[in-house]
């Protein structure tokens, strides 16, 4: 693995273009303060570069809260968001840090799904961001790399994205939830009883809770991809 040294880029740092694109942004983007040091930790423990969007989002914040936190882009870590990227994919894409992973979870929402960027796991197209949604269960493409997520999620229609997964009040109840918490629904929104959202139960569980029940219910329904 490369000293941190390495990978903190002076010359020509990403930072200034992802900034640039926030204040571009038309969707709300919160972003959260980092911790000088966490902030070293995840990017050594990453392996990414500061030119790079995604080593310059994980070491200069501490994440970015997306639409009134309905989307977590995950940094360093914060209060609001405490988890960084390489910690949150450790028992889930890699076993320790250091593992190649065969892919890299990026981001969550707070109906319970997850993107990440494929690292030959999910399809044939590499380096591809998919999304891991609770109504199917299945890992798609969205047919983008990592800066074309991050423009998609400061400007894109994320109300025709989520047009099956946001509920009537979800603004005033996403925006008092932690970003370590999503909501689980019941009935199931994979199930048919469940496909009405504005119908269903929820209630606030921690994001690990969540992602290990979607997962449990893959291997229940036979689910590969």
């Amino acid at each position: 693995m490369r000293p941190v040294t390495d990978l903190i880029n002076i010359t020509d740092p990403a930072w200034p273009l992802v900034k640039q694109w926030i204040d571009a942004a038309t969707n709300k983007v919160e972003i959260l303060q980092a911790d000088a040091a966490k902030g070293r930790d995840a990017l050594y423990k990453t392996q990414v570069t500061t030119r790079s969007p995604m080593g310059a989002i994980i070491y200069a914040t501490g994440g970015l809260l997306i639409d009134n936190g309905w989307i977590r882009i995950l940094g360093s870590g914060s209060t609001k968001l405490n988890r960084s990227l390489p910690d949150w994919n450790v028992g889930k894409s890699i076993k320790a840090i250091g593992d190649r992973p065969a892919f890299l979870l990026i981001a969550d929402d707070a109906a319970g799904g997850f993107f990440a960027i494929n690292g030959g796991a999910l399809g044939k197209d590499a380096g591809n961001v998919y999304y891991l949604s609770p109504d199917t269960l299945t890992w798609d493409s969205l047919d983008m790399g990592y800066s074309d997520f991050l423009q998609f999620c400061f400007k894109g229609d994320l109300g025709a994205f989520y047009k099956t997964l946001r509920w009537k009040s979800w603004k005033t109840e996403v925006a008092a939830l932690d970003g370590n918490q999503a909501y689980s629904f019941y009935p199931f929104l994979w199930s048919k009883e469940g496909k009405d959202i504005n119908k269903d139960s929820r209630k606030a569980v921690p994001v690990d809770e969540l992602y290990t029940s979607i997962y449990s219910a893959r291997i229940q329904l036979g689910i590969s991809q």
